[in-house]
């Protein structure tokens, strides 16, 4: 095990380790107002019907256990928020904690986002992308597997409104430099501009993510990159 200093980072950390602890030992609910059924599975998604309202779309690929959707979603309740995650156990969190903040501008699915988006997005519909600490599939076998890649890319921007963002975080250099690679090839649909910091994000951090946090306590860079449409 690691030596950590005591540091708000590991204070933050920690707790947030005893909450899942918590978590684990208790029943899961499903909140089904709060997830995207097979009666939204649509063609194109109609998203006034799934919030019951117009607004600004995200969409966090990735969600993980929900910290980052349900800190940007309270934050910004103008906002619809939707939240892709592939695995059960992490997706089932996510739902539990925004149905438990009972978040009405806060959608999750499970599904695999690569598949997903071209089938049921429509075109600039997106006002942002969230993707923060994606699996980096680090073996020279598994790249392919790797979310950002030029296909999705060009789903990322078919589907974004003009003007709309692409906000990406990750700790892994070597994932990164392939990122600044497959976007090289499409600097003339976008423009690299500021990274957007997490609402929850803590002094030190760019996202406030679980992930985020146990990497700076492991000493761990955080390489951003966030892209504009033109």
């Amino acid at each position: 095990m690691f030596d950590a200093k005591i540091t708000p980072q590991v204070i933050i950390y920690y707790s947030e380790v005893n909450i899942w602890r918590k978590m684990a030992n208790r029943v899961l609910k499903e909140f089904p107002e709060y997830v995207l059924g097979q009666e939204d599975f649509e063609k194109e998604v109609d998203w006034n019907k799934v919030f019951g309202r117009c607004a600004p779309l995200h969409i966090e690929i990735g969600s993980g256990k929900g910290t980052f959707i349900v800190n940007q979603s309270k934050a910004f309740p103008e906002i619809n928020f939707l939240g892709i995650e592939w695995a059960s156990k992490y997706y089932r969190a996510a739902v539990d904690r925004i149905g438990r903040w009972a978040i009405a501008n806060a959608r999750m699915l499970r599904t695999d986002a690569a598949v997903w988006i071209p089938e049921h997005v429509a075109n600039e519909i997106v006002s942002q992308y969230h993707i923060y600490f994606p699996d980096p599939w680090p073996k020279a076998r598994h790249n392919k597997r790797r979310l950002i890649c030029p296909a999705n890319i060009e789903q990322f921007h078919r589907t974004l409104k003009k003007d709309g963002i692409i906000n990406i975080a990750t700790d892994h250099k070597d994932y990164f430099e392939w990122m600044l690679d497959a976007f090289s090839g499409f600097m003339d649909k976008f423009e690299k501009i500021e990274f957007i910091r997490g609402a929850g994000a803590k002094d030190g951090e760019m996202v406030g993510t679980n992930f985020e946090r146990k990497y700076i306590i492991e000493g761990r860079k955080t390489y951003t990159l966030a892209l504009r449409k033109k």
